[in-house]
């Protein structure tokens, strides 16, 4: 049984976590724990496990139409009124059994399911009836995403609107069709929901989210006083900084003004994508992390954002309201956001991708960029660590002999991935002395070991030419 699937087994249904048979056809109490995990704090749904904990799986030709049933009817506004944000995992149980996990986040909305809310309490669906219900839902969702707020007092004379031409221009670069292209200002503010309602007062004005995404200094000091992100260059490691930038500016401004120092202390290093195409895996993570610690924070919180560059890497720290805590990687991600509102914003910018991808791009170019994968943790605190490759002033500083001498190790992993990539996307396969060839510094016993773990990571595949032995890209060894 997969490791993932015993856990939840072994866990048992509760608050987050429900059990559903499910033949060939999708119950209808399946979509009322989608609505209520939405309302609640998120869960996942195991399709094919008894109520006892046996997996008795679900038909293998059925998993496919069983996911695009889920989807359509989330999707479908006769069924639930505001579409809730799904997930899907397919999981093995023994003998083959497959499990479907439908992961649904907590959304920012109040949702209802064929006209009727529901709540989680314990392992229960429950119906909500009551306006007191109702309203202690909406408080409780309100106290969450902060980004809702809503300040009457602020007008369009406390945002800086000329961002919107930049706005827009970012915009079109990642669609060309985008409806906000053919909006007026009030008209992209409003469908940005960055003009709303508040559900507790009723009154109409700009939230948090907008004073955050295009607020004035002032304005921004005025809803949260605290907020900036102190970004800095710490080569030493004797407490005192080489370079600094607090950074107080609105978050359209700031990702450009943060990630411009970023890229200035950080040493850059191509790569190859899937389709053999050269990429900056350096600007990736530089992205990636910047666009977190901005978006994926409490802007309430007392607590500094703070980016610093070291010697090993770059580490990240921002306040967070996180529903679980602990280590994240790919494998036990379950993404919630932070703040939907300014993160959809950034979405339609191009400046970041759908939830969840961030850990997973972390994690892929992280090992391209060094050899090394990434360290992320979320709880009270969201923290992060990408490591570098020394830059030519740490080297020529004699910093770190032990680590010069690991991160030569790690940077030649990586020459050997990048040469391994495109050769094998120029021919279709490749051997080890012909990607010694290209990277000068090793030999071929060397270039072996690191292709070894190239294929352990699924990277590559082997298959035999004559008496020799060839790599390629997986599911081409029959070709």
């Amino acid at each position: 049984m997969d490791a993932k699937l015993e856990s939840y087994v072994r866990a048992g249904e509760g608050m987050n976590l429900e059990f559903k048979r499910c033949g060939g056809k999708v119950e209808r109490d399946v979509y009322e724990t989608i609505c209520s995990f939405a309302n609640r704090q998120g869960g996942s749904i195991l399709l094919g496990v008894l109520d006892d904990g046996t997996v008795s799986g679900v038909s293998p030709k059925a998993v496919a139409s069983i996911e695009r049933n889920i989807v359509n009817v989330a999707n479908d506004p006769s069924m639930f009124n505001v579409a809730p944000a799904l997930e899907f995992e397919r999981l093995e149980g023994d003998g083959g059994k497959t499990v479907i996990r439908v992961w649904v986040p907590m959304g920012p909305a109040l949702y209802s399911f064929k006209g009727t809310i529901y709540d989680r309490a314990a392992d229960v669906d429950v119906k909500v009836k009551t306006e007191v219900q109702h309203a202690a839902m909406i408080i409780r969702k309100q106290s969450f995403y902060t980004e809702k707020t809503v300040y009457p007092w602020v007008t369009e004379a406390d945002l800086d609107l000329e961002l919107l031409s930049d706005v827009r221009r970012e915009v079109r670069a990642a669609r060309a069709d985008h409806p906000w292209l053919s909006m007026d200002d009030g008209e992209l503010l409003k469908s940005s929901r960055l003009w709303s309602r508040d559900p507790a007062t009723g009154e109409y004005g700009f939230n948090l989210a907008a004073v955050m995404l295009l607020g004035k200094q002032d304005t921004i000091l005025d809803v949260a006083p605290v907020y900036r992100t102190d970004v800095v260059l710490q080569r030493s490691g004797n407490g005192r900084y080489d370079d600094r930038l607090v950074c107080k500016s609105n978050l359209v401004k700031a990702y450009g003004e943060i990630s411009d120092f970023c890229r200035k202390w950080m040493p850059d290093a191509f790569s190859l994508d899937d389709g053999g195409n050269r990429i900056s895996v350096r600007d990736i993570i530089i992205r990636e992390l910047v666009a977190n610690t901005l978006v994926h924070r409490e802007y309430t919180s007392p607590h500094i954002a703070r980016i610093t560059i070291d010697a090993d890497g770059i580490h990240t720290h921002n306040a967070s309201r996180a529903l679980y805590a602990g280590p994240v990687t790919p494998e036990n991600l379950d993404p919630t956001p932070k703040n939907p509102i300014v993160a959809n914003f950034f979405t339609q910018m191009g400046r970041s991708e759908e939830l969840g991808s961030g850990v997973r791009n972390l994690y892929r170019c992280s090992r391209l960029y060094t050899g090394r994968f990434p360290r992320m943790s979320d709880g009270d605190s969201f923290e992060a660590f990408v490591p570098t490759p020394l830059s030519a002033a740490d080297v020529g500083s004699g910093k770190a002999a032990g680590a010069v001498l690991v991160r030569k190790r790690d940077r030649t992993a990586a020459e050997v991935e990048k040469a391994a990539a495109a050769l094998v996307a120029r021919y279709g396969e490749v051997s080890a002395s012909e990607i010694a060839a290209e990277v000068a510094t090793v030999g071929e016993r060397t270039v072996r070991r690191y292709l070894a773990g190239m294929v352990d990571e699924g990277q590559l595949s082997v298959k035999k030419r004559g008496r020799g032995t060839v790599y390629c890209k997986p599911g081409n060894q029959g070709n």
